[in-house]
């Protein structure tokens, strides 16, 4: 992917879009997102997280992970003040929760205490992206062009799913 066809894709990623591309393009290849759908749909869905490569760490505090069968379901621990907040939303595709980020610091076997900081780094923003991608089969589902289904594995909903297709549409006609 050029850095043309980048911000075509996202526009408003073009004050950002040079200190990423790089760790994109490379991203994509160690994670087999090599076809066409699989990139549009990569970059159309990383985008709509990312609100056009803007952040690399959830907005929200973090604390509404911090109670409940949310912070149970992420591997927060309750009585761990701030947990919450710790394991909040980092990379391109928001990895949250205590297990996420353990798994994907073993995964890229980085100090548990260090993966938080690394996801908000243009590598580890963008390679965090492709492992998610990976760990949850999103190729496949890509190769079918199911984009719902896509939404759903990454949101656990649709929130968001017009801005998704529209940017999936969009970098479709790119990336032909």
């Amino acid at each position: 992917m050029t850095l043309d066809q980048l911000v075509r894709i996202l526009p408003f990623a073009r004050p950002r879009a040079a200190k990423y591309l790089g760790w994109l393009n490379a991203t994509m290849n160690e994670f087999d997102i090599t076809t066409p759908a699989r990139q549009a749909s990569f970059i159309s869905q990383l985008g709509h997280e990312s609100a056009h490569l803007r952040y690399v760490e959830e907005r929200a505090s973090g604390a509404a992970y911090d109670t409940g069968r949310l912070a149970f379901r992420l591997g927060n621990t309750p009585e761990a003040d701030g947990d919450g907040q710790k394991w909040k939303g980092h990379g391109f595709m928001q990895v949250t929760g205590a297990v996420n980020h353990a798994a994907c610091a073993a995964y890229f076997g980085i100090p548990v205490e260090r993966i938080s900081a690394w996801l908000v780094t243009p590598e580890g923003a963008s390679r965090s992206a492709g492992w998610f991608w990976k760990e949850h089969g999103l190729n496949e589902l890509a190769d079918a062009g199911d984009q719902v289904a896509v939404t759903r594995r990454i949101n656990g909903g649709i929130n968001g799913l017009a801005d998704r297709l529209a940017l999936f549409n969009t970098a479709r006609k790119v990336l032909a």
